[in-house]
């Protein structure tokens, strides 16, 4: 979620996750909660503290791999000037001190997991399920996924759909499926130079390409990279991938056009592929909320969405005078828990509590007094 302080800058090359080619297999029992929470921004994080306020318990999906949203993965160090009582917070120092002001919430996550389907039930309740195959029942939904998940930047050549998640990989999960493979790896970030270095010792080829001579990666592993080409262990070309060879059904090359012009003609059994992860509204789309511009239409006093239960705030909604910022993200939060509270218990009268002299929300907090 962007603030007022905010300077946009490249990724530092995060480990992306993999497009999804088959459904999931799913669980054999959903997971009964009360909520469900798509996203672990800060927006979603402040969320699982006012519902905990109410003494209502969530469950946190997130497709990245930790919390912070783009605050960890875009900007982690940026100072931020506009959060109230803090003169100045870096992006993952805010991370870090709403983890902690949520811990006595006992919320669960579960990173890596997209959501994949939002469906309501018959019963009202709702079905939630994640790329992992985590199926869960919910009574109410509360969408905080900023500007939408992080996808993987795909390689951009024509016939490469049917071998991602087979032999276009986007993330390793397995180093040992590469022993002996020809390699070729696309990038020039971190991630790229990291599994050059680790898998050219085991492969039977590695060339790594990067569409200029400068990378984005630590000096050192540069250096690392070098003295390997010099070695004659892996092969650097400075171009971009032009197209794909296939045999059989199997990806077996891949022709690079190199900056000078010259075509390479690689035989390849795997690529590997790490231009980062750019954001995407992804399956919301299909859920049948209204949207207006690729965000979530909600009102402004429960935040919920066209979907009766389903809530949405932070980057991801839209209203009118709507503007996107942390600060606007955190009032969100606590006027859409005092709805998501009369939703799931429409007989239960409300009272607004202070934590300073609420004898309930102090025993929920585990403060003194509580």
């Amino acid at each position: 979620m962007r603030t007022r302080s905010y300077v946009a800058r490249m990724p530092r090359s995060p480990t992306p996750t993999p497009k999804q080619t088959d459904a999931p297999t799913l669980s054999d029992s959903p997971i009964s909660t009360e909520v469900v929470i798509i996203g672990a921004g800060p927006a979603g994080l402040f969320q699982v503290f006012e519902l905990g306020l109410l003494g209502i318990k969530a469950h946190v999906l997130d497709s990245l791999k930790g919390p912070g949203g783009q605050c960890s993965e875009l900007y982690p160090e940026k100072p931020i000037y506009d959060i109230p009582a803090l003169p100045v917070c870096g992006a993952q120092e805010l991370v870090d001190r709403l983890l902690q002001q949520i811990k006595p919430f006992g919320a669960e996550f579960h990173y890596g997991e997209e959501a994949v389907e939002l469906r309501k039930k018959d019963d009202g309740r709702f079905r939630v399920v994640t790329s992992a195959g985590t199926v869960f029942d919910a009574g109410a939904v509360v969408i905080a996924a900023g500007v939408g998940s992080f996808q993987p930047r795909r390689l951009g050549v024509e016939g490469i759909e049917p071998f991602e998640g087979h032999q276009v990989h986007y993330k390793v999960t397995n180093a040992a499926a590469f022993r002996g493979k020809r390699l070729a790896i696309f990038g020039g970030g971190d991630s790229a130079l990291d599994w050059a270095l680790a898998l050219a010792p085991q492969a039977s080829s590695t060339v790594l390409v990067h569409r200029r001579a400068e990378f984005r990666a630590q000096p050192a592993s540069v250096a690392k990279m070098r003295e390997l080409e010099v070695a004659g262990k892996l092969r650097f070309i400075e171009g971009l991938a032009q197209s794909v060879r296939a045999a059989s059904g199997r990806l077996s090359g891949v022709t690079v056009k190199g900056n000078d012009g010259a075509l390479h003609e690689l035989d390849a059994d795997e690529l590997l592929v790490f231009f980062g992860l750019a954001p995407k509204l992804g399956p919301i789309a299909e859920w049948g909320l209204a949207l207006d511009k690729r965000a979530i239409v909600v009102d402004t006093e429960k935040f919920q969405s066209s979907i009766a239960g389903v809530f949405a705030i932070g980057d991801i909604n839209t209203y009118p005078g709507k503007k996107k910022l942390i600060l606007s993200g955190f009032h969100e939060a606590a006027l859409a828990a005092f709805a998501v509270q009369a939703h799931l218990y429409p007989g239960k009268k409300q009272f607004l509590q202070y934590t300073t002299t609420s004898p309930a929300m102090q025993k929920r907090l585990g403060v003194a007094g509580g």
